[in-house]
């Protein structure tokens, strides 16, 4: 059987194309352009983003053993801390959609890089909801449980999840680099992008 040069090339750009398909499709690698407005929704979509960018660059490259890393007194592992950013990703999300965070719901059981892809995802789709928002009342954190509903405004959402979750996005950071595996020491939080 014998294969051409221009058969092994074209797999091979065919191999790296879809490679560089995955990767486009993980939000956040580069925190997107600004909007040209200051409006209440472009300034929480920005908090948002700033918190995928952290949030992607934090997770990205993550070994196995990493996962299991914990400080040693109690604290949680970085996989429980990827899980807890996962469902505060959703808080941010149903804020954004106007739904309730529905504490009776059964929750789908996701591998850790399930739950990073989704989180990245929730992420921009509640900063495009929020850029569109003109009524930022009308986003409210919702917890429905067997005992009823209870509602706070968007102020504690963002005091609450959308914070909570920016300081466990460096929690990351700082267990990764002492696992010894640090972040790509590349990223530029304030520019929103890597470093040449």
């Amino acid at each position: 059987m014998k294969i051409t040069f221009s058969t092994i090339l074209m797999i091979l750009g065919l191999s790296l194309q879809a490679q560089n398909t995955m990767t486009d499709t993980i939000p956040y690698s580069i925190i997107p352009e600004a909007a040209t407005d200051y409006t209440a929704g472009t300034v929480i979509a920005r908090m948002i983003d700033g918190l995928g960018f952290r949030y992607h660059w934090a997770t990205e490259g993550l070994r196995q053993e990493d996962l299991a890393y914990a400080p040693g007194n109690d604290g949680r592992t970085i996989e429980q801390t990827i899980d807890h950013i996962y469902t505060l990703s959703e808080m941010i999300l149903n804020a954004a959609k106007k739904l309730p965070n529905d504490r009776t719901a059964v929750k789908e059981k996701l591998s850790t890089t399930q739950q990073r892809i989704k989180t990245l995802n929730n992420l921009k789709e509640a900063s495009a909801l929020f850029v569109a928002s003109t009524d930022m009342k009308a986003h409210n954190i919702v917890f429905k449980s067997e005992k009823g509903e209870a509602a706070f405004p968007l102020w504690n959402g963002i005091n609450g999840p959308i914070e909570d979750a920016i300081w466990h996005a460096g929690q990351i950071v700082v267990l990764r680099r002492a696992a010894g595996n640090p972040i790509n020491p590349k990223v530029n939080v304030f520019l929103g992008n890597l470093n040449e």
